[in-house]
């Protein structure tokens, strides 16, 4: 029961490592699969989320990409808006909760397929980072608290469009993310009971899946063809999850 999840989590984060992308979303219903608990396998894939984006975050540090000036205002409000995210889970029910999530994997899908980055400056001015890094750091903790997902789908293309070169917003927005990420976790890991073997097993297949995603979005894969695989995926993995609701 442990290994197979464990070698599904890794091919999956493989594939979305590839693409700058935490796979918290695309875990939840491999979890739910296999008999978790809805809060549970949101606790673990924000877990793996945090994980994972440790290791994408280390490379992006030392290439200097992370634009400071944004990430300590979203990540402070993004660490304090998960939890309440996470609170408000615990009183939807269970349909509820999955549809929001169906939506989710849409509109990232649609997000993945229609977005197009345009060359942009590479620092943004204080005024943008308060404007910006504040709301958008507020929602991307709160919905990742809310669905277990690490929000980067809001906070990348928000930056794009202030005018920061994409590279520069994948790499802030992964610092972030692995905050958020890592505060849902523990609210979650308060509230459900979490098996520490499916942990222990799907934390080493995750950071295992993302430093080979990390190397093959560098020397191997094209980011358009990924683009377009990764939006089908999750297409057709919130079908299959409105299909068990319908």
């Amino acid at each position: 029961m442990i290994a197979l999840p464990a070698l599904l989590t890794f091919l999956l984060t493989t594939v979305f490592a590839m693409a700058g992308v935490g796979a918290a979303f695309i875990l939840i219903p491999v979890f739910l699969a296999f008999g978790v608990e809805l809060h549970a396998a949101m606790g673990t894939a924000l877990l793996l989320n945090a994980i994972a984006m440790t290791v994408a975050s280390a490379t992006f540090i030392r290439k200097g990409l992370v634009e400071w000036r944004l990430v300590v205002p979203m990540l402070g409000l993004a660490v304090l808006a998960s939890p309440v995210g996470v609170s408000l889970a615990q009183g939807l029910n269970r349909s509820l909760l999955l549809w929001l999530f169906v939506a989710f994997l849409l509109l990232a899908s649609l997000m993945i397929l229609l977005y197009r980055p345009k060359a942009g400056r590479e620092q943004v001015s204080m005024a943008a980072t308060l404007v910006l890094g504040l709301p958008v750091g507020a929602l991307a903790g709160f919905v990742g608290g809310l669905l277990g997902v690490g929000g980067g789908n809001i906070i990348v293309p928000a930056l794009v469009a202030a005018g920061l070169e994409p590279k520069r917003a994948a790499a802030s927005a992964s610092f972030v993310v692995l905050f958020a990420s890592l505060a849902g976790f523990l609210a979650h890991a308060s509230v459900a009971h979490l098996s520490m073997a499916l942990l222990g097993s799907t934390a080493v297949a995750s950071a295992a899946g993302a430093g080979l995603g990390a190397w093959l979005a560098s020397e191997k894969v094209g980011g358009e063809q990924l683009k377009r695989v990764i939006a089908l995926v999750l297409i057709a993995v919130a079908i299959k999850t409105a299909w068990g609701l319908l």
